[in-house]
């Protein structure tokens, strides 16, 4: 019997979708913004045609920095906009390594 839930828990896991986008802000706490651009055929001209959508995510640990390509994963609401959570960074921004490095000096200075 635990097996059959094991296995129905997993499924449902697995039923979940999930995207991969561009962080586009961290400016709020445990929340990020990602902007997902999907490309797709107009109906009648047959030119592909970019759209972006931003979804609002959890970041429990705050690790997502701006530029990062991460994968989201949907849950249930977690507040009246989020409903996605942080599943994985896929790549780290060379942008966020620069930030860091100018931060960490400047914290250096004031010492």
């Amino acid at each position: 019997m635990a097996a059959t839930t094991e296995s129905a828990q997993a499924q449902a896991a697995s039923r979940r979708n999930e995207k991969v986008g561009q962080v586009v802000s961290t400016k709020m706490q445990k929340t990020i913004v990602v902007a997902v651009e999907m490309r797709k055929a107009h109906p009648k001209y047959r030119r592909i045609v970019r759209t972006t959508k931003k979804f609002y995510a959890h970041d429990e640990q705050n690790s997502a920095r701006m530029g990062d390509m991460v994968r989201i994963r949907e849950t249930r609401p977690q507040s009246k906009l989020k409903r996605w959570s942080l599943e994985e960074i896929v790549r780290r921004s060379s942008l966020a390594q620069i930030d860091d490095a100018r931060s960490s000096g400047t914290a250096q200075e004031a010492k």
